[in-house]
């Protein structure tokens, strides 16, 4: 197999919209969901989304198609109280979806969560997955 790994830049208005994100002021949760235009080989942005919750989110993700990365901002209520505003990167890469997409978004993943400087890094393989338990278990791991 002689496939090489595609590892597609970050398109400049969407490390801007990330960036602008990472600063926001607002308390509510709120999703950047992007993919990969094949034939650019850019990670773009797909859609926006605010005051969406997990399970809302998770509507809005294809099942079967590879195209979903999330830069999610959630509102943390932690158990003594405190709220803090962690920014997730979610990686969506469902079972049965094509070979050459998976590698395409894999080899991009990387590339994209050190553009976007995100440490809170979670794959999902169903995109059912996707609760708000499964998020607050994840994030315990860090608080």
């Amino acid at each position: 197999m002689s496939e090489s790994l595609v590892v597609c830049d970050v398109a400049e208005d969407l490390v801007e919209k990330l960036r602008k994100f990472r600063f926001r002021k607002e308390t509510n949760n709120a999703a950047i969901i992007m993919k990969i235009d094949k034939d650019k080989q850019l990670v773009v942005l797909d859609e926006e989304h605010e005051g969406i919750s997990p399970d809302e989110l998770k509507d809005e993700l294809p099942e079967r198609q590879p195209r979903t990365f999330i830069v999610y901002s959630y509102k943390y209520q932690h158990d003594d109280g405190r709220v803090s505003y962690p920014l997730c990167f979610i990686f969506s890469s469902p079972v049965g979806c094509k070979p050459e997409q998976q590698m395409m978004y894999a080899g991009s993943k990387n590339k994209l969560v050190q553009t976007a400087e995100l440490t809170k890094v979670f794959e999902i393989r169903n995109t059912e997955d996707l609760t708000e338990e499964w998020l607050r278990e994840k994030l315990g791991y860090f608080h």
